[in-house]
């Protein structure tokens, strides 16, 4: 029988579990989102995708997002309406109505009401009915503005003194590219969901195995702020003789963009490639929140192999959705990373350090636009990144770049060197859009040694 070493107690003496708390709160003022919250109303300021166009039949649809719970149809004329749930009549829920030629009628009294929310027919009433003259006069069922676009709708939420253009970005429109819908539900709150595109540093860690050993690199990572509205994490890796520079973007309050998932891998040389999805994280209440997307294929987006869905599931997250929970644990994705930090994370028991500071650095700005809101001011739309040239269209950076740059002894400085060059060049050709702005990047991009 062997010795059995019997551990003094100084041998524990650095364990301590039972006097650390358990649970620390969350940012409340980021993480509560529903109507009447100071979050909740910010969001309300902008548009947002809500639902996947192919995804609403010929009855209505219950949804939920910003706390709300919502009806959304699209009438036999083809106008889409998004409507407050109960009838204002006796408040039967319209979800189980029906879609009229024009707008959407109640199942329980047949009342109708138009997209804007206007009584348009109270059938069970006496023609000349004095007080359905006055409430057709009077009365509008809640409702907001929808926008359809390339198979996603939009809806915005807010004050519609408020209402702000639709963004349009330059990566709506790329010669040649397929875009697909695809919608990525999260069991958790939104921050958490949203912070992963300006943190560079998880990729190395939790995507090596799923995408390219290049991710596995991580280089240098870098951060930027523009205008107040966007936000950038990138990373320049070593893969071989290339240097593999990644910008990962974010724009307020929740649209972002990465490089491709799986068309680049740092051992061939790209220019500018395009983002693997364009994207928002769109909160549906304080607990889940949903990733409404496009997945982007072609020469400049990822392969069209993997235009389907469980492709884009691929995508988003690195894995399927729906797996065991030892598959979860042998391969974890962004899902599994996110959602175990809880529903709603205990965000005063995280310790940032350097390469969380694009994190700190956009929750810091969305806190601020947040009060100055309160105190008046309108939050700043993504329509203040347009250039000059007055088309309204936002320029975006979301890319991959593959340069062949040779390592040498000072291999740090040439890779924060071979970031800045890159986006130097991308802030550069801000005026500049379409082709113009993609030659300009592109030629640029070629010289850099």
């Amino acid at each position: 029988m062997s010795d059995v070493v019997n551990p003094s107690k100084d041998n524990f003496d650095s364990f301590c579990g039972y006097h650390q708390t358990w649970q620390g709160g969350s940012i409340t003022e980021l993480t509560q989102v529903g109507p009447g919250t100071p979050c909740g109303e910010y969001l309300r300021r902008y548009w947002h995708p809500v639902s996947i166009t192919a995804e609403l039949g010929d009855k209505p649809k219950l949804i939920k997002i910003l706390g709300e719970e919502l009806v959304l149809f699209r009438d036999k004329s083809g106008q889409y309406g998004l409507v407050h749930k109960r009838c204002p009549h006796r408040r039967a829920s319209l979800e189980f109505g029906s879609c009229a030629e024009r707008g959407i009628q109640c199942c329980y009294h047949g009342w109708v009401f138009d997209v804007d929310g206007s009584v348009l027919d109270i059938p069970g009433e006496p023609e000349g009915s004095v007080s359905a003259i006055n409430v057709q006069n009077k009365l509008r069922l809640g409702a907001y503005p929808v926008k359809e676009f390339n198979g996603l709708l939009f809806a915005y939420l807010g004050p519609i003194e408020e209402l702000p253009e639709f963004p349009i970005y330059d990566t709506f429109d790329i010669p040649g590219m397929t875009m697909t819908p695809y919608a990525g539900p999260f069991n958790c709150n939104w921050i958490q969901v949203l912070d992963a595109i300006v943190d560079p540093v998880h990729t190395a860690f939790l995507h090596q195995s799923q995408f390219s050993d290049g991710f596995g690199a991580l280089g240098e990572i870098e951060f930027y702020e523009k205008n107040k509205v966007r936000f950038f994490g990138t990373a320049s890796r070593r893969v071989d003789d290339n240097i593999w520079v990644r910008v990962n973007e974010l724009v307020l309050p929740n649209f972002t963009q990465a490089g491709s998932a799986f068309a680049v891998d740092g051992t061939q040389t790209k220019y500018f490639g395009r983002s693997a999805f364009t994207r928002w994280v769109v909160p549906v209440d304080d607990k889940h929140c949903i990733a409404f997307a496009w997945g982007n294929f072609g020469e400049r987006g990822d392969p069209h192999e993997y235009n389907t869905p469980e492709g884009m599931q691929l995508i988003e997250q690195g894995e399927l959705f729906d797996r065991s929970y030892e598959e979860k644990q042998a391969s974890p994705g962004d899902v599994e990373a996110v959602e175990s930090m809880g529903s709603i994370s205990d965000h005063e028991k995280e310790n940032l350090v350097s390469g969380d500071r694009g994190i700190a650095m956009y929750r810091a700005q969305i806190k601020k636009n947040i009060r100055n809101m309160q105190k008046g001011k309108r939050p700043p739309q993504p329509g203040v990144l347009a250039g000059s040239n007055g088309n309204g269209v936002i320029p975006t950076y979301g890319s991959d770049t593959v340069l062949k740059i040779p390592g040498l002894e000072d291999e740090r400085d040439i890779l924060k060197s071979t970031n800045k060059q890159v986006m130097d060049i991308l802030f550069a050709a801000d005026e500049l859009t379409g082709d113009d702005r993609d030659r300009s990047i592109i030629s640029q991009l070629k010289n850099i040694k």
